[in-house]
């Protein structure tokens, strides 16, 4: 399916936008970054969901400044669940779902930093959520109270894989429909098709299993499409 895709401006932040070209009534996604802010990677991922038929909106989360102090900002305010990311969020949701191609349905998908808002922001208006290698909270019962579906993908590889147990007892103790997999010969940030970070940085990456795993990456993303199209097509 072809696509178009733009830069956008929701409040006082840039987000990047993907529909399908043609005309339709299709569900919506507000897709959340990694720590890396909006790049190459995401523009395609967001295409990606275009492409299958989904009106995509990619804020910025980090916004202008220094990339570590608005990184750890953006941490600071995922840890307190309050702050502008959450603003952003909320404001894409409304965004998106105002659109008149939009069918009333909205899920939200995040990838490491963008996984832990993802997360956050379940119980918030979303018909559905996808969580990608994010760190599950300590109170993981209490946050995902009245939360919508979720499907969630880990690799063995990365440390953040030993929380998915802690994510399957709370949407388990809620009667929350769910689909966790972890997936053998990834790490953390498998989803992405390159690998992104530092240049200098990406030699001692490679050793830790951060980056690209494509078999991985292609079994969960047609997870992740079955099950937005279960929960966001009805």
């Amino acid at each position: 399916m072809e696509t178009v895709t733009e830069d956008v401006t929701i409040g006082d932040r840039m987000a990047v936008s993907a529909r399908p070209a043609g005309a339709g009534r299709w569900p919506g996604v507000v897709m959340l970054h990694e720590g890396y802010g909006i790049n190459e990677v995401l523009r395609r991922q967001a295409q990606r969901l275009a492409s299958a038929g989904y009106l995509v909106v990619a804020p910025d989360l980090l916004g202008d400044g220094q990339r570590y102090d608005a990184l750890k900002s953006a941490l600071e305010s995922l840890t307190a669940r309050q702050g502008t990311p959450f603003e952003v969020i909320a404001q894409s949701r409304t965004w998106v779902i105002d659109r008149r191609e939009c069918n009333g349905k909205v899920g939200v998908i995040g990838f490491g930093l963008g996984g832990g808002y993802a997360l956050a922001v379940a119980g918030s208006g979303f018909d559905a959520a996808a969580v990608n290698y994010a760190v599950i909270p300590e109170d993981a019962i209490e946050l995902l109270r009245g939360s919508c579906p979720i499907v969630g993908s880990y690799g063995a590889k990365d440390r953040l894989s030993g929380g998915i147990t802690k994510l399957a007892a709370a949407l388990e103790e809620h009667q929350i429909d769910y689909d966790l997999k972890v997936y053998r010969r990834a790490g953390h940030s498998f989803l992405n098709d390159v690998p992104v970070g530092p240049v200098l940085l990406r030699p001692m990456m490679k050793i830790a299993s951060v980056g690209p795993e494509p078999e991985s990456a292609k079994h969960a993303w047609g997870r992740i499409e079955s099950f937005f199209g279960r929960h966001l097509r009805g």
